[in-house]
């Protein structure tokens, strides 16, 4: 039984984050905060050479990578992009909680209702699946032992909630922006795959 490491960090803060704004699809920047921030996480933070690393292709990921693993290539993984908000990207919980559209959106359980001109939570459930069984298979195909991928904190979230812990729904996952996990993952010989053990990047 092959086992591998990948460690999944959440990107930088911008603006967004600041200000408590819905980003997904918006492709905004890291905030000087944020740099200063990562700056500093990455001085404390003794992150292990991998053999493959990647982000979402946000401008916000990857910023975030090139601070904190510096001269390292990556690819791009577009799959493990943020949620789609659609018409409500870039406003705030106070600037929609009396809308109609809004309040039926968080409400809905089973996941199905879109964000007008977005994506609905099981769609954006089954890009971040595919994304990531697809870079398991890479990861098997290539015979890697460690990857480090910079993405978003519901993409991450989601993640750990379908393939590590239901208990814990996806938001409860989410790490803080800058930090996140290291994942111990297990693949056997007919190449399934398991999620054994997850814990903080220190």
């Amino acid at each position: 039984m092959k086992e591998i490491k990948l460690y999944l960090v959440r990107h930088g803060k911008t603006y967004c984050n600041e200000r408590r704004l819905y980003c997904g699809k918006s492709d905004v920047e890291l905030s000087e905060s944020g740099k200063e921030q990562l700056m500093e996480i990455s001085r404390r933070v003794k992150y292990t050479k991998c053999d493959f690393y990647f982000t979402s292709g946000a401008k916000r990921a990857n910023q975030t990578l090139e601070i904190i693993c510096p001269q390292n290539k990556y690819e791009i993984l577009n799959k493990f992009f943020e949620y789609d908000f659609g018409d409500f990207e870039l406003r705030s919980y106070e600037e929609l909680k009396l809308l109609k559209e809004y309040i039926t959106w968080i409400e809905d359980e089973e996941g199905n209702v879109k964000c007008p001109s977005g994506e609905s939570r099981a769609e954006f459930r089954k890009r971040v699946n595919d994304g990531f069984v697809e870079l398991i298979n890479y990861i098997i195909k290539e015979n890697i032992d460690t990857a480090f991928g910079v993405i978003h904190g519901g993409s991450i979230g989601m993640l750990l909630e379908m393939f590590y812990d239901s208990k814990k729904k996806f938001y409860e996952w989410q790490p803080s922006n800058g930090e996140g996990y290291e994942l111990t993952i297990k693949i056997r010989k007919d190449e399934q795959f398991e999620i054994e053990n997850v814990s903080q990047i220190q």
